[in-house]
């Protein structure tokens, strides 16, 4: 993200796209991608924790870099940086993955957009299935002028409230689970280097800079809570 003063500050994870293999061993595409997201950078207090690169055709709809790419950002609590929205926009799966994963993200071309950017994109992406509900609605309009009665169940407030709970429950045990199973390499790494009581785990992590479960430092209470695989 940036300050009110305009320079970068924080955490982030570069990610670029080419689209033919030719175009990433060549760098065609990639080096302006990198100079801009080099650009963006000057100045500021901010750390690259890595760069990845995606080589696809527009066949594909696996994006590995991507997936790697965000899981090291849920795992520092970083920003997700990207050179070039415009063509990733148009990308279903990249918005999809992006909307999914719960990560903050800047875009070189586009430095107002945010994660309510990416929902509207995705409505366009989706824009068949908003003409297919069209038609429906229209299909309903002209069975009512035609005296067909309409209508179906009307929930309470209260019965919507609950579901709404139980679903953002849902959501919240998702991320939490996601958020171990990124965590579990980094820790196994930890301590295939060494570390063997969960002291030492999770003063690896506070020198990684890796935000604790639910931020801050780790302690070793934290260590165990992550899991007994961890």
């Amino acid at each position: 993200m940036r300050k009110e003063t305009g320079m970068a500050a924080g955490k982030f994870v570069a990610y670029y796209r080419v689209s033919t293999q030719r175009q990433g061993r060549s760098g065609l595409g990639l080096e302006a991608q990198q100079a801009a997201v080099r650009a963006y950078l000057n100045g500021g207090e901010w750390k690259m924790l890595a760069e990845f690169t995606e080589v696809e055709s527009g066949k594909r709809n696996d994006r590995p870099a991507l997936a790697k790419a965000l899981a090291l950002c849920r795992v520092h609590r970083a920003t997700l940086l990207v050179a070039k929205l415009d063509r990733l926009a148009r990308n279903v799966a990249f918005i999809s993955a992006l909307m999914e994963s719960g990560v903050e993200f800047s875009a070189v071309d586009f430095p107002q957009a945010n994660r309510l950017t990416v929902h509207v994109l995705a409505a366009v992406a989706e824009h068949e299935a908003t003409m297919i509900s069209e038609r429906t609605r229209a299909a309903l309009a002209a069975a009512k002028a035609r005296g067909k009665k309409l209508g179906g169940r009307r929930w309470q407030v209260g019965t919507v409230a609950r579901q709404g709970a139980v679903a953002s429950s849902i959501v919240r045990r998702a991320r939490a689970a996601d958020r171990k199973a990124d965590l579990l390499p980094v820790i196994r790494a930890i301590r295939e280097s060494g570390a063997v009581t969960l002291r030492q785990v999770a003063a690896a992590l506070n020198r990684q800079g890796v935000p604790a479960m639910r931020g801050g430092l780790w302690t070793a209470a934290q260590v165990r809570l992550c899991g007994p695989n961890c």
